[in-house]
This record gives structure tokens, C-alpha cells and sequence, in this order.
């Protein structure tokens, strides 16, 4: 036995058995995390009628300011990537719709797929995580201007449920150690 090519081979299953552990960590801590995020938003409460008929009223105007007030700043490119405004205009219309229809039939799970399912597409589009903060607070301030206090006191938890798991939904849809990360081009 050629003890060189046994070294050899040692390092090498040492390595395998290195990534197996790390890439099943990963996904272990993965798993515990979407079970958070199921979990905390499972105590979300569904908004009083009054508020979605607010929001449902006033979702294309507010998502049309989202998109002014966006468009103004002056870091925009920075949180989105290049060429990449009419996909953010784009994800403000279609986010008021998305919520009107979580306040409309609130499932926990479909709130958390989706919002996964969105980080992760446009983080692969060059949206930085920031992205989301950016955004989010944009609309918590519009909703405050335009609602009934009533009414944005019964939609701000979905907001504020949003902009507190930003860091887990970035973790989540990060990509396994050691094949890249989806903001890899875009470090925040």
C-alpha cells in the first residue's frame, strides 16, 4: 500500500465528510429558521375588515407612490442593480396586490413561501437585501398617512413582521456554503 495515495485519500474523504457536515448544518439551521418564520408569523392576526377594504381601496395609489418615493432616492440603483426599475415598480404593484390578498385569507404559509420566493428571485435579479428595508419603510409610512389609525394599527404587524425577518429571509435564500450566494455580485 502506497502510503502517500492513503494520505492522499484520507484528506480527501476528510473533505467530502467536511462538506457533507457543513452543507447538512446549513440545512439543518435552514430548516429551524423557516420553522421560526412559520411559526411567528402563525401569530399574526387577520386585519379587521375595515382596514382591507382601506387598503383595497388605496392599494394602486399607494403603490404608485411606493414607486415615486423609490424612484426619487438617490441610492436606487444601489438596492436594486442595473436596469433592474421596472422590476422594482413592478414588485410595488404586485405587492399591494399580494397583501391586499393576505389581509383578504391570511395563511401563514403562503405569506412565508411567497416572501422566500421573492427574495430569492430578485436577489438573482441584483436586489440587495437592503432592497427590502428600503421598501418596506416606504410603505409603512405611506400606510400611516393615508389609513385610519385604527386601520393601519391592524395592518403594521404584516409590515413590521416583514421588516424584522428580513435577515432570516436573506439567510434562507442565501445559496449552500461553498457554491455562491445569490448577492455574491452584490455584497451589502
Amino acid at each position: 500500500m502506497n502510503p502517500k495515495a492513503s494520505k492522499e485519500n484520507l484528506e480527501k474523504l476528510n473533505i467530502e465528510q467536511h462538506e457533507v457536515n457543513s452543507s447538512w448544518n446549513f440545512t439543518l439551521r435552514k430548516g429551524i429558521m423557516k420553522t421560526y418564520l412559520l411559526e411567528t408569523a402563525g401569530a399574526l392576526q387577520q386585519p379587521q375588515a375595515s382596514a382591507v377594504l382601506a387598503f383595497s381601496r388605496k392599494k394602486d395609489q399607494l403603490a404608485a407612490q411606493g414607486n415615486q418615493s423609490m424612484a426619487e432616492r438617490a441610492d436606487l440603483e444601489k438596492l436594486i442593480g442595473k436596469n433592474n426599475q421596472q422590476m422594482a415598480e413592478d414588485n410595488n404593484r404586485n405587492f399591494a396586490r399580494f397583501m391586499e390578498s393576505v389581509f383578504t385569507s391570511y395563511h401563514p404559509e403562503v405569506l412565508v413561501e411567497t416572501v422566500l420566493w421573492v427574495f430569492r428571485t430578485y436577489r438573482a435579479h441584483g436586489f440587495h437585501a437592503t432592497y427590502w428595508a428600503a421598501n418596506l419603510n416606504v410603505w409603512v409610512e405611506m400606510l400611516k398617512k393615508e389609513l385610519q389609525e385604527d386601520d393601519y394599527n391592524s395592518l403594521y404587524p404584516f409590515y413590521n413582521w416583514l421588516i424584522i425577518h428580513i435577515p432570516i429571509c436573506v439567510k434562507l435564500t442565501d445559496q449552500v456554503p461553498g457554491k455562491g450566494s445569490s448577492d455574491a455580485r452584490h455584497p451589502d
